[in-house]
């Protein structure tokens, strides 16, 4: 299966959800009204494109038929895509430095997939030929530790943890000296999710960070802020709040296969200027790809 078949067959619930109802606004008409483009505003609410990035599409659309005297089915969706891809900006990859220590870490509420994320990753770099180490900082949860030692297991990764509620610090300085050590091109840091104490959250992550740019100050750091897209706009205020607690570099949008709430990757985007670039289309290894804007949207809009 291709990249872009991939992307098609896991948007596929959120594709039939945004057809069915645009075939049903557009039925009465070959050409878009007003009226019309309030409920084309409104269907891309429901779909989760949330009300700011909406409104954006929208206001876009009516700025394109003023423009050009255009205003069919065809020439309406392709207005909507064009103002997508704008939103959703170019395609961008998670930028590993070949000659040096890679350190991806990776942040998120709990039950959005980090974990899994983690060993998909692990497994798709490791196929490449890239040495990696994966870190169960979530010393939170046992089952977590668990879960990463599983993924370790099948993807015969080396897994650096230390018991349920030892200091995530400390698994992280153990977890950088041994990639150091064992010339590793990429440590992969799973951590705990915890926003219902913001606070604790941010020292943890504080520390976290301190100790990695204390221990291994030559290292790529980046950090990944994965998203579970069936939480619908909720990932708006998990982003900003992550966004409070670190600087994170990249956005990865999980179970975009799991509802017809594809659509809240154009909301994150709209508010938050993060790239994402990673999506997850699927429960396989290789359902997570890297995202890309173009096959995104034309996936989304048939």
């Amino acid at each position: 299966m291709g990249l872009f078949d991939t992307f098609k067959k896991g948007l596929n619930k959120t594709s039939e959800f945004f057809s069915k109802n645009f075939t049903k606004i557009a039925a009465s008409s070959g050409k878009f009204d007003d009226d019309m483009l309030d409920e084309l505003e409104e269907l891309l609410v429901m779909a989760d494109c949330g009300v700011e990035a909406s409104s954006r599409i929208i206001d876009y659309v009516k700025s394109e038929i003023k423009r050009t005297g255009l205003d069919s089915k065809e020439n309406v969706l392709g207005y909507v895509k064009t103002k997508m891809l704008e939103i959703l900006g170019e395609k961008k990859t998670i930028e590993l430095e070949p000659g040096k220590l890679n350190i991806l870490i990776m942040i998120g509420v709990n039950g959005t997939g980090k974990t899994t994320t983690c060993g998909k990753l692990a497994l798709n770099w490791k196929k490449e030929g890239k040495k990696v180490i994966l870190a169960a900082a979530d010393t939170f949860r046992a089952a977590a530790v668990e879960q990463l030692k599983a993924w370790g297991e099948s993807t015969e990764t080396t897994v650096i943890s230390q018991d349920a509620g030892s200091d995530p610090a400390a698994v992280c300085y153990d977890a950088v000296h041994a990639a150091l050590s064992r010339k590793a091109d990429v440590l992969v840091i799973d951590t705990a999710g915890r926003l219902h104490n913001k606070t604790n959250l941010m020292n943890e992550l504080s520390k976290i960070y301190r100790v990695i740019n204390r221990e291994a100050p030559e290292a790529n750091i980046k950090s990944l802020l994965i998203i579970d897209a069936t939480t619908g706009q909720n990932a708006i205020m998990q982003a900003q709040a992550f966004g409070e607690a670190v600087d994170f570099d990249y956005i990865g949008i999980t179970k975009l296969d799991g509802s017809s709430k594809g659509g809240v990757t154009v909301a994150l985007r709209s508010i938050v200027d993060k790239p994402v670039v990673l999506a997850g289309l699927g429960e396989a290894a290789e359902d997570l790809v890297d995202f890309d804007p173009e096959y995104f949207v034309d996936s989304l809009i048939k």
